[in-house]
């Protein structure tokens, strides 16, 4: 009994640790880094798009908005990785899948007109739609940092 419950808080322990680096699901949105100070890097949250004007991210740590009108560049690329610490904590044949994180970098002009940055990660569901959108809205075009990436979103 007491090998089995320490067996499974092990477990537990791979599963959390390995969610920390997991990529996010769904419409979540992780603000990863920048030049913003009043958000920690690693923030998760979501991106309010509905707006014709701006795009908003908000998290219990704070927000901020990307006017689409200042935003002067679109840059998206991948990294992928295997499953370790699930393979290692359910199964082996989880080595053989890959995640994928979905990056996007923007940069753009704060009201101060200064010159700012943000990667934000998005959910590997709302990649094309939200790609899209920030083309469309800002004018500018995604510039892809390979032609896998490309090829990933559906643009080859």
């Amino acid at each position: 009994m007491h090998s089995r419950r320490s067996f499974l808080m092990a477990a537990s322990a791979l599963l959390i640790g390995a969610r920390s680096f997991a990529a996010v699901r769904g419409d979540e949105v992780m603000y990863v880094g920048g030049t913003l100070t009043h958000i920690t890097d690693r923030t998760e949250g979501r991106v309010d798009l509905s707006s014709t004007t701006e795009a908003v991210f908000n998290s219990r740590k704070g927000s901020f908005a990307l006017a689409y009108a200042r935003i002067s560049s679109l840059e998206y690329g991948q990294q992928a990785g295997r499953r370790v610490g699930v393979a290692i904590a359910i199964n082996p044949l989880f080595l053989f899948s890959k995640k994928r994180k979905h990056f996007l970098t923007v940069g753009y002009t704060d009201a101060e007109g200064q010159t700012q940055g943000a990667v934000l990660e998005i959910g590997k569901k709302r990649v094309r739609a939200v790609l899209d959108l920030l083309e469309t809205r800002s004018g500018k075009q995604v510039e892809y940092e390979s032609e896998e990436a490309k090829k990933h979103v559906g643009n080859e």
